[in-house]
């Protein structure tokens, strides 16, 4: 009969818990703690350098746990022999098979004997919190009002924009790392930090003078100010490459910047910062518009904001008291008028010359950017403030933290709580209806291209609760799988053919598996107290054991994922528990099962358990799982139901 993990843990008589030990939330550390009493026992070594040292496997071939025995740093006798001597003392039990030599580490893996009985009664018992901890987050562990605070910054279009594709990697990443952070006891601030402000807005507003329709925005505001964008942009690139050409050329760009779009630019961004109540009336009005269109699109992607901040918000007087600082120091230079910072006279010669505030006095995006942390950190009091921005904002990042150590003093501990979590681009991204311009473009195309393949199944479909919804869902995920399938900083290019796909690593794969699972409980129509109360010694086969073996590496995987901050650590994870499943249905039949009822009761637990750590991944990753959808009919050959 099944038991409780706290029978378990009394059963082991294990020694007290090591500070980085949980094992009534973590099975794995159910078996760290048992090996390295085993260990302790015969090698004498303290038992808190083997449990430090015992490594999680990426494979099952390799084992389940492996201690690495040159970092033991034990000295006189080969490491490879240490080995071969530790592995013959240690006994077989019913807890750990017999290790083996594997070079100069041990290799260890958890008997069939124990691991359902460790692993099943902590995934019910948990169940949606299992395998977060969130002693990762919290100074004093079980107190939350210890959490450390991290505020999040992501997303970030520029207002008065659709939301752009170009914006697609920075929203699914940050609300994946906040979402993470959470989970594991860090207090978070969602932050959506604007483009509303600057030299760009003030290009907007010139281009509505000259383009803006009162008619067309009240029918489709965003999509109407993002014409008005495009059209201003293009009467304004001339002026702008000879800009950027004279800069190039160390020529003096006075002239330029006073006549033209760009003298009327900067004069009516002028305006603004200098109070013009027209002008900020008519800021606030497109900035409102624009976030009411930016919410829509983030509740398709399950992202939610605690906070729309944005350049504008930053308060004049923190910014002078910036560059007051600054100039004490030293820092700051005068070059053709603008105060610049030469930051090779300071030690980073790669980061060249900086604008902290341009020659008729309006501010730079780097000054609002260091007058925007020094106010969050008086605000929150941060304990980490993360930046979700492209890599191509890598330099921009590395001045702005550069130029915060350099003040000194309170400045100086912001900057070294300040992180840049950077990615790469979206290569090529396209739709059928051509080239996007917007994400929406790409969701409703996803979503339109997933409903038009379950259609092909009409007996399937004419099941589905909602096939549109399902089938947005199931579009979005293919778009978010297919961002987090690499790590963040590789860039990638958008393949709408392979996302649509239900075969191999893909968003509608994992929905897939889930929702095969869901099936399944509907089919067996065991209840919740049933399943938990099934012998799992009944679960004999390889097929159940290593299904279990994966399951208990879940806590892990997400201790794992918080030190590479990668989602793709996450999703491999994920593909790799869907793919062991996919090869066990055939072994592990519950409906009909031949060896009985209590056989196909324990199954049917073992695949609920499955599916809670599968939607708990998956919730994590920012998917939704869904229960029911209509596979293409091509697929039916794969859908030999249990």
């Amino acid at each position: 009969m099944a038991t409780t993990i706290t029978e378990q843990l009394s059963r082991l008589q294990l020694s007290p818990e090591f500070p980085e030990s949980y094992p009534k939330i973590n099975p794995v550390d159910v078996y760290r703690l048992h090996i390295t009493e085993r260990l302790a026992s015969i090698t004498g070594i303290e038992p808190s350098l083997i449990y430090s040292t015992l490594q999680w496997t990426q494979t099952l071939e390799k084992g389940d746990l492996t201690l690495p025995i040159p970092r033991l740093q034990i000295k006189g006798t080969p490491p490879a022999k240490l080995a071969q001597q530790w592995a013959q003392k240690f006994p077989e039990d019913d807890f750990v098979l017999r290790p083996m030599a594997v070079g100069v580490n041990i290799s260890f893996t958890f008997s069939s004997k124990s691991v359902a009985s460790v692993v099943l009664p902590t995934i019910y018992t948990l169940g949606s919190a299992y395998g977060f901890n969130t002693a990762h987050g919290e100074r004093i562990p079980g107190d939350p009002s210890s959490a450390q605070l991290k505020v999040v910054e992501f997303s970030s279009p520029n207002i008065a924009k659709e939301f752009h594709a170009g914006h697609l990697r920075s929203t699914i990443i940050g609300g994946f790392l906040s979402t993470l952070y959470e989970k594991n006891g860090f207090k978070v601030v969602r932050m959506n930090y604007l483009g509303d402000w600057g030299r760009q807005y003030g290009l907007l507003a010139v281009g509505w003078q000259k383009y803006g329709s009162e008619e067309l925005l009240q029918e489709n505001p965003a999509s109407h100010l993002f014409d008005v964008y495009v059209k201003i942009s293009n009467d304004f690139k001339p002026e702008d490459d000879a800009f950027k050409a004279a800069g190039k050329r160390g020529e003096d760009t006075s002239q330029l910047e006073t006549t033209g779009l760009f003298g009327q630019v900067k004069k009516y961004f002028k305006s603004m910062e200098e109070g013009d109540q027209e002008a900020l009336a008519l800021w606030k009005r497109f900035r409102d518009m624009s976030i009411e269109k930016y919410k829509t699109s983030y509740s398709r992607l399950n992202v939610e904001f605690d906070e729309y901040s944005g350049e504008s918000t930053v308060k004049p007087s923190t910014m002078q008291e910036a560059e007051e600082v600054l100039k004490q120091k030293g820092l700051i230079e005068i070059d053709q008028g603008a105060e610049i910072i030469d930051f090779k006279k300071h030690g980073s010669k790669k980061l060249e010359k900086a604008i902290v505030r341009n020659r008729n006095g309006t501010t730079t995006y780097l000054l609002r950017d260091i007058g925007a942390a020094i106010e969050r950190y008086r605000q929150y009091h941060f304990d980490s403030m993360v930046y979700v921005v492209m890599a191509e904002q890598d330099i921009h990042l590395q001045r702005f933290f550069k130029i915060l150590e350099l003040m000194g003093g309170e400045y100086k501990t912001i900057s070294s709580r300040c992180q840049h979590v950077n990615y790469g681009k979206v290569m090529g991204m396209s739709t059928r209806r051509g080239t996007v311009k917007f994400l929406d473009d790409i969701l409703r195309d996803v979503g339109d291209r997933m409903h038009e393949l379950m259609r092909q199944n009409p007996e399937k479909y004419s099941q589905v609760e909602d096939p549109e919804k399902v089938a947005d869902i199931l579009g979005i995920s293919a778009v978010m799988v297919q961002d987090m399938s690499g790590k963040r900083i590789n860039n990638y290019p958008f393949d709408l053919q392979r996302m649509f796909s239900f075969e191999g690593d893909t968003g509608p794969y994992l929905q897939y598996a889930h929702a095969r699972l869901c099936s399944v409980s509907r089919k067996t129509g065991f209840g919740v107290e049933e399943l938990e109360k099934a012998d799992f010694s009944l679960l004999k086969e390889k097929h159940a054991w290593d299904l279990l073996r994966l399951m208990g590496q879940f806590p892990d995987t997400i201790g794992q994922t918080l030190k590479t901050q990668e989602p793709t650590t996450m999703l491999t994870y994920l593909f790799r528990l869907t793919h062991q499943l996919s090869s066990s249905y055939d072994v592990l039949r519950v409906v009909g099962a031949p060896e009985g009822r209590e056989t196909s009761v324990a199954r049917a637990s073992l695949y609920e358990a499955f599916r809670q750590v599968l939607g708990n991944g998956m919730r994590l990753l920012g998917l939704t799982p869904v229960e029911r959808f209509a596979i293409p009919i091509f697929m039916n050959v794969l859908c030999l139901f249990l």
